[in-house]
């Protein structure tokens, strides 16, 4: 299951990548293609614009020029009518408007042009000397209104007084800029889809090689001897290169220290046993010592007692270090049977002379399956603890509680004493663990002396059964430690082994 989430990592990885590079070619080619359009449109409206302007502009000129050879000033409404339709009839479909002083001539008498002539224009027109121009929007439609004014051409140039404007239709110039627009508009989705299949070829040529070494990254699955196979010699085979170099490294490394910790377990095994002959001599000799001490004197009857107690302590440690071992080793088996957990705390507590020094709650028909001495070592630890650490009353609670994962049975041991140091939650069931510098001993055992590995054999013990145990401080001082076990009876375990069949 771990493996094939890790490939699971390494795929959504790998498509976030190839989502990007798409995403970015697209927007590329959207913002490129936009770019183009936006700037094709503006040249060419501008083009458009332009010529039309500057043919109404020398339109306009030439034939006021070749008109006005044969008008008089000042004229009447006649006569400045008939000259704005001359005008008008050589510059094509274009209305032009005559004005000298207050009479205004119309060459097409239906026109309005009040809105189309602006008094900007036409104040530009009556002051300069050139042809003028502006571009008007009237009623919602564009239009080119050219004005110059009608000079003697007598060497000075002098205003005649004469106003002429022609006002060109826009909306075929208009027309056209649009449809070139829509035209290149309508080749920005190709452009795009275009775009979008090249990112997908660019995208799957260079992700290939990146989804070949996320297929080789099981090193955290335990795989050390995946590899990738490096093509070309582009800087993805340099990188491939690089983690096949790695993890090389990381075999030879895993292997060297995967021997050293063997070593280092049949070392402690072979001295725990070659230990225990002589400890079970000196055993022997410290407790003639002991019953002999009252014959002894003072000093000699201390020393005996010291001799036999710090044996007993080096027989314990030996024991545990045994213990110890065999987890490392993988080589511990439950002797499970149907047991009542209370009966179980109870005996524990009986054999050890605890009894009248523990309080306990122990709820009845707490029924389970477990292996009934390894729950006699983790009580005797946890209690052990409580009583050489903590401060009275030590109590006892047992109890279940159900939990999206089932049903367990959870074993409180409190004290009343300090507490847990700051920081000692995380590390009370490392293997010789001292909570106090001032202790000469660390966690207790059974007989309530220190190893340093009480609290460790009954982790152990209890990820043995599929549990727990934790430790906090309590809500009302002192240390609470919590076992939690799976409440699995015989008819369970009978159940599971049919589904698995």
């Amino acid at each position: 299951m771990r493996r094939r989430s890790g490939r699971s990592r390494g795929g959504r990885l790998v498509g976030g990548l190839r989502t990007r590079l798409v995403v970015a070619f697209v927007v590329v080619a959207l913002v490129s293609a936009v770019t183009a359009t936006a700037l094709a449109y503006r040249d060419a409206r501008t083009a458009v614009l332009q010529r039309t302007q500057n043919a109404a502009v020398n339109d306009l000129r030439e034939r006021v020029t070749a008109v006005a050879a044969d008008f008089d000033v000042p004229p009447d409404q006649r006569s400045l009518s008939r000259f704005a339709a001359k005008v008008s009839d050589g510059i094509g479909a274009r209305i032009v408007v005559a004005r000298y002083q207050d009479l205004v001539a119309v060459s097409d008498s239906l026109a309005d042009t009040e809105g189309r002539i602006t008094a900007e224009l036409r104040t530009a027109v009556r002051t300069g000397t050139g042809s003028r121009f502006q571009r008007v929007m009237w009623r919602d439609e564009p239009y080119l209104v050219v004005g110059m004014p009608v000079t003697y051409a007598d060497g000075d140039r002098r205003a005649s007084g004469l106003e002429v404007f022609a006002i060109t239709d826009l909306r075929a110039e208009r027309d056209d800029t649009a449809a070139l627009l829509d035209s290149v508009r309508s080749g920005v989705l190709p452009v795009v889809l275009l775009a979008a299949v090249l990112a997908l070829l660019a995208a799957r040529t260079v992700l290939r090689p990146v989804r070949e070494l996320g297929r080789a990254t099981r090193l955290a699955a335990g795989d050390l001897g995946s590899r990738v196979a490096v093509t070309g010699h582009d800087e993805l085979a340099d990188l491939a290169r690089t983690f096949n170099d790695t993890a090389d490294a990381l075999q030879a490394s895993d292997a060297e220290l995967r021997d050293q910790e063997a070593k280092a377990r049949r070392f402690v095994a072979d001295v725990s046993h070659e230990l225990r002959t002589p400890l079970a001599a000196m055993t022997m000799v410290a407790t003639v010592l002991e019953e002999d001490a009252d014959q002894l004197p003072p000093d000699a009857a201390r020393a005996a007692r010291t001799v036999g107690a710090e044996t007993a302590r080096l027989a314990r440690l030996v024991e545990d270090l045994m213990e110890i071992s065999r987890f490392d080793a993988g080589a511990v088996r439950l002797n499970a049977a149907e047991t009542d957990l209370a009966e179980a705390v109870r005996a524990s507590l009986a054999l050890r002379g605890w009894t009248d020094r523990v309080r306990t709650d122990l709820a009845e028909g707490v029924r389970a399956r477990v292996d009934r001495r390894r729950v006699d070592v983790i009580v005797a630890n946890l209690v052990g603890n409580a009583l050489r650490h903590g401060a009275p009353p030590v109590t006892v609670t047992l109890g279940t509680t159900v939990a999206e994962d089932g049903e367990w049975a959870v074993l409180e041991v409190a004290d009343r004493g300090p507490g847990l140091p700051p920081g000692a939650g995380d590390r009370v069931f490392d293997r010789f663990y001292k909570a106090d510098a001032a202790r000469t001993r660390g966690t207790a055992d059974a007989a309530g002396q220190g190893s340093g590995l009480g609290t460790a054999i009954a982790l152990e013990n209890a990820r043995l059964h599929g549990g727990t145990i934790d430790a906090a401080d309590g809500p009302g001082g002192g240390a609470v430690f919590t076992l939690r076990l799976p409440l699995r009876r015989a008819d369970d375990e009978r159940r599971t082994g049919e589904e698995a069949e």
